[in-house]
Parts: C-alpha cells; structure tokens; sequence
C-alpha cells in the first residue's frame, strides 16, 4: 500500500517518519520541488530504518508524480506561509494555484486516492478541490481539526494533572484562531465530565490556549509546528489504510449538515478505507450552534475570494 506526501517540509518528513514507524504500509513517496531536497529527506530516513525496526521503503523525488502511480492515499502540505506585507487574497492565490497544481498532477498517476489537505487556509483549500475537480466529497479531508482536538487534549491533561490518553475533547470548526470551537461540554476524564472537575475559569483559560495553540508555537519555535501536525496526519492515514473507523475532527464538506452547505468545516468524521465514512452530527447547544455558523461564514467569506483568483 503506498502512501504521497507532497512537500518534505518539517511536517511532511514528520508525517512520513510517524507512517514509517507505525510500519503499516509498504510504502512512502515524498515529493519536492526543490531539487534533491525530497531525495535528501528519503535517505536520512531510510537511515533510520535499522534503528527503529521499521519495514516501510521512503522514497524522494523530485516533482516526479509518476513516483506516486496507485497511491492509496495523498497528503498536500504545500504551500507558503503568509509573509510580511503579503495579503490574505495573495496568500490564497498562491497556494491555491499550488494545491490545485499538486493536486491535478496526484490525480493524474492515481485518480482514486483519498486525498488529505494541509495547506494553509486549509478550509478554503479544501473546499477548493472539490470546487475545481470531481472527486467523491468522502475523497477530500482537511486535516485541521484533528490537530486542534490533539491540542485541546493536551491543555485538559495539562489542567487535570494525568495523561493526555486518559482524556476525550473535541474542537469544532475552522482551523483559525478565531475560527476553531473546542467543546469543553463534552470533553471528559476516563467519562467524567471535565466540568465536574475544573473550574469555571480554569477551562475558559484552556480553551482559549487551544485556540491559539498554533500561534504560540510560532512565537516560541519562530516559525509553524510540525511534529503534531506530522502526528495527526498520519493517524488520519493509519485509519484509512487499516479502515479503523476511527473518529477525527475533520474539514469536511457539508450538505446540509448542521444546517450548513457549500464549504468544508470541521466536524466530527468516522474514517476509514473510504475516508470520511460517516459526518457525525452532534447535538449542539444554542451557544455552540451560534459560534459554528459564525466559524462558517468566516470560511465563506475566505472561500469567495477563490472566485476572484484565476486558476
């Protein structure tokens, strides 16, 4: 079973590191633009090999798609981070003209994979795909939220004192700082209720950590993360090779699902071999209901600038 990843990048060589040491498929491919770069990242892994007692064969090319023929699954990480004086409309027209080229050349050796975005904004990237090619809307998953759950985790462990494994929450939503909802009613401890054990301030703290995860590791490490993030998509793909069914917040295309249709958002996702099995609809209260639809209208009003892009 092989499995793409486009763009070696940090989170790309840690996606395809975590696949590798799981050792649940027969292959990797990495692919970069930059000459040698995806070649360099595929040999240092392969080093370690021996070491860390794993079967899987990573391979680097570069911009050669035909490397990638029969992919089950497809990871896109490319794309340039927003740089100073850069607008939002510039960002998108770039990495959309990115996705949608990286994507049109996945499809073109392997015209069933399942595809999972992570470039960024990742809710419009992933809308993208399904406004610019006919794919199966189980097909596309954006990886975002599945990240921001992770995160949300490891805050109500932090504040509970016990192992990140012990605890469930869920973050719904954009993946944006202002975008993303994590739903601290829900969360629990070995299914206890986090409301029965952390104090009202205590968990308005830990959300909004949560919300800005990703922002406050940009200001520590100076530039995004890459190990969850690597984390995260390959847990998304380890479900899907295995079909293990296992529940992600996911970007997903909604029709009509929580009354919302004609974009993607996090929601909760069952995946398996199909990808996206099943769009989970939870029952929302009134104060969640209203952060979502407004979580939705800032992703339609990212999406819209898509129409004003010539690709």
């Amino acid at each position: 079973m092989k499995v793409t990843i486009v763009g070696a990048g940090a989170v790309g060589a840690s996606c395809a590191e975590y696949i590798a040491l799981k050792n649940f498929c027969s292959e990797v491919v990495l692919i970069d633009i930059k000459d040698g770069f995806a070649e360099g990242k595929s040999m240092d892994l392969m080093q370690t090999a021996s070491l860390n007692n794993f079967d899987t064969r990573i391979i680097g090319t570069t911009n050669d798609y035909s490397y990638s023929k029969d992919s089950r699954v497809a990871v896109i990480t490319s794309g340039i981070p927003r740089k100073p004086g850069m607008t939002r409309e510039e960002l998108i027209g770039i990495n959309a003209s990115i996705v949608k080229k990286v994507t049109e050349n996945l499809l073109k050796y392997s015209p069933n994979c399942i595809i999972i975005v992570v470039s960024n904004p990742m809710d419009t990237m992933t809308y993208l795909l399904h406004k610019e090619f006919k794919i199966n809307k189980n097909k596309v998953i954006g990886m975002g939220g599945a990240l921001d759950s992770a995160r949300f985790k490891y805050r109500l462990s932090e504040a509970l004192n016990c192992p990140a494994s012990d605890v469930e929450g869920l973050v719904i939503g954009a993946h944006s700082d202002v975008g993303m909802i994590p739903l601290d009613r829900i969360a629990t401890y070995k299914g206890v209720s986090v409301r029965e054990l952390l104090s009202v301030d205590s968990l308005k703290n830990l959300v909004n950590e949560t919300k800005v995860g990703g922002a406050t590791l940009t200001g520590l490490l100076g530039t995004s993360a890459w190990y969850a993030p690597g984390a995260a998509v390959s847990s998304i793909v380890q479900s899907i090779i295995c079909n293990q069914h296992k529940l992600f917040t996911c970007s997903a295309y909604l029709n009509g699902e929580y009354s919302l249709s004609n974009l993607c958002i996090g929601v909760p996702v069952i995946i398996g071999s199909n990808g996206i099995e099943k769009i989970i609809n939870l029952e929302l209260d009134h104060t969640e209901k209203k952060l979502l639809l407004n979580s939705a209208e800032a992703v339609l009003s990212t999406n819209k600038l898509l129409d004003t892009i010539n690709l």
